[in-house]
């Protein structure tokens, strides 16, 4: 006769007890709060939204480890959390019927932004092209390449000519010039005063 084993494929303990439970989320679980807090500040506009996300996340991983304990709780529950994230993401682009009943007797060209939007994204765009001009000439090629068209350190080289090492300074550079002038100090170009 075979024994009956108290773990899964993957690892975990099965069917796992409420105090078991209990006891796996306070020594596992709570102690990720601070940093499962500023993953969440990191990746959600909202700051009002982390105490019920924090508590939705702790809802569903508790759940799942009545079930089933998992082997590694950090990855478990980072993973529940981008999971929520992502979910919330999509719901928030679905528009209730009920809000839109009759789009036609809106009157608005639901593809055509307002007006006040269209001026507030052309002087941002003004803004990022005045803030790009100010970065050294390489950095600023760099960075473009990067975020824009999407290219690896490695394309960047052989485009500038240059090491991978050197791609990955000016990028540096380049991000931290971008965030002194955007969140602190004005940075005064090397050369000018």
């Amino acid at each position: 006769m075979a024994e009956i084993s108290d773990t899964s494929r993957e690892g975990g303990r099965l069917g796992a007890g409420a105090l078991e439970a209990d006891t796996w989320f306070a020594t596992e679980v709570l102690p990720l709060e601070a940093a499962l807090t500023q993953f969440l500040r990191h990746n959600w506009r909202s700051e009002s939204d982390i105490a019920d996300l924090l508590q939705d996340i702790y809802v569903r991983v508790y759940e799942a480890a009545l079930k089933q304990i998992p082997e590694a709780a950090r990855p478990f529950v980072f993973a529940t959390a981008r999971n929520l994230l992502i979910n919330r993401v999509r719901r928030e682009r679905i528009i209730p019927i009920e809000a839109v009943a009759d789009l036609d007797a809106l009157g608005v060209a639901m593809d055509e932004p307002d007006p006040d939007r269209s001026l507030a994204a052309r002087e941002e765009l003004r803004r990022l092209q005045d803030v790009l001009n100010r970065l050294p000439r390489r950095s600023r090629e760099a960075i473009l390449m990067k975020q824009v068209e999407g290219l690896s350190r490695r394309e960047i080289a052989q485009r500038m000519g240059i090491t991978e090492k050197t791609v990955k300074w000016h990028l540096n550079e380049g991000v931290r010039t971008l965030a002194d002038i955007l969140y602190g100090e004005p940075v005064v170009q090397k050369g000018k005063a």
